[in-house]
């Protein structure tokens, strides 16, 4: 089954969706992961605060990202790894909310990308309590894993893609959106405030 996307996740060290200090990537092709990458974000100094709420959930402190590059200095890697791939995250409006701020923030252009989130797949799909991103990964016989860790989230979150997917009978995730009757949606940009 061709269910090609890259599975993306962030954190913030603050309640600013600019302030993303983390990302993790999980590239899927053929519904396997086949790549991944991870790397830390310095947050801008419009954010650079991190609160104490953020960091007890993913343990990222301000001293580990003082020489990590900024987002407009790993905005490319970033884009470059998604390449033309849809990209897929679990509660994707906050995950796509942060590139949106983000790229405003850094005076960049915000890219055109598709994007799926897994939560509302998971909705349509499990039959579970709650869709957060441990049960819903679970529901999809994903094993347990570092929650809040940005890498490991996007594996989660493709898991749930990939089982989905083959659950509904998908052979892409456009056809998986159109069968589970969810939105594939295009990130669009922040509108400037003159």
């Amino acid at each position: 089954m061709p269910v090609d996307f890259t599975a993306i996740d962030f954190e913030t060290a603050n309640g600013n969706p600019a302030s993303a200090c983390s990302v993790g990537l999980a590239r899927v092709r053929d519904g396997v992961v086949v790549d991944r990458a991870y790397w830390l974000i310095k947050p801008p100094a419009s954010h650079p605060q991190f609160q104490s709420f953020n960091v007890k959930i993913h343990n990222i402190t301000p001293d580990m990202v003082v020489d990590a590059p900024t987002w407009g200095e790993q905005f490319d890697d970033l884009l470059s790894f998604i390449g033309d791939d849809v990209a897929v995250a679990h509660n994707a409006s906050f995950d796509m909310g942060v590139i949106r701020a983000a790229c405003a923030d850094a005076v960049l252009p915000t890219p055109r990308l598709k994007y799926l989130c897994s939560v509302q797949v998971s909705r349509k799909t499990y039959d579970i309590p709650s869709h957060r991103l441990p049960l819903a990964a679970a529901a999809a016989g994903y094993g347990e894993f570092a929650h809040h860790e940005a890498l490991a989230d996007a594996e989660a979150c493709a898991s749930i893609i990939i089982d989905s997917a083959r659950r509904h009978e998908a052979t892409d995730v456009p056809s998986l959106a159109k069968i589970a009757g969810v939105k594939l949606h295009q990130l669009k940009a922040i509108p400037l405030k003159l």
